[in-house]
């Protein structure tokens, strides 16, 4: 078999699921159609102040490097190329793709739409937005209730607006054209409380990428 499907596995409702690995015959990956192939950063095995993290406390990653793109799709009688080049570093949609490992190094191929973004610093701030997606910063979440009594961490409700920090081109329209989307940088929006990819700015702020149809309103 040229695949080992590893197991999956559920533990007090976390799903654990290894990656495929390629068998060591193989030598080339090359994706189809409009795949990505991304070589996935490493995880982080300490935190700032230097403290061993184990297997289960360590983040996920979600970005690395595009290593190999398909061919493209078709739109209408239009032919549309991957907008990635090799090289690239790039943020992915959380639970995008396939894990794959190969050439002992882990690997995701996931659709290019499920890229959120590129993004060439250690900070998320200078994300730039892919597609329909934007990149928001969210507003701090309220210290106290309206009463004076401090939040803890566990009670503060989540934000769901901020400020509008970057914006993608839009999505491909049926001629192959961006269709741009309906907000710009600066905008104060209201979102969907449960969607898109939360992360954390290297300044301690949070940050959320999503697509502009999850912004419900804009807020003067």
């Amino acid at each position: 078999m040229p695949f080992r499907s590893l197991t999956l596995r559920s533990t007090r409702g976390l799903v654990v699921k290894a990656a495929t690995t390629v068998a060591p015959k193989y030598t080339s990956l090359k994706p189809l159609g409009d795949r990505v192939l991304v070589k996935i950063k490493a995880a982080e095995e300490k935190t700032v102040g230097g403290i061993l993290l184990p297997s289960t406390a360590q983040t996920k990653p979600q970005g690395g490097e595009v290593v190999a793109v398909g061919e493209g799709r078709t739109i209408g009688d239009k032919k549309v190329d991957i907008g990635l080049q090799t090289g690239t570093p790039v943020v992915y949609s959380k639970y995008a793709g396939t894990e794959v490992e190969f050439n002992g190094l882990s690997h995701l191929i996931l659709k290019e739409d499920d890229i959120v973004g590129i993004l060439e610093t250690e900070d998320v701030k200078d994300l730039k937005p892919l597609n329909d997606r934007v990149l928001i910063k969210v507003e701090e979440a309220e210290e106290t209730t309206a009463g004076g009594l401090l939040l803890t961490q566990a009670t503060k409700e989540k934000p769901s607006f901020g400020t509008v920090i970057a914006v993608g081109p839009g999505l491909l329209n049926e001629e192959g054209n961006r269709t741009g989307v309906p907000l710009s940088p600066g905008n104060t929006v209201l979102y969907s409380k449960y969607a898109g990819n939360d992360f954390k700015g290297a300044d301690g702020s949070d940050y959320i990428a999503l697509r502009a149809s999850d912004v419900m309103a804009i807020l003067s």
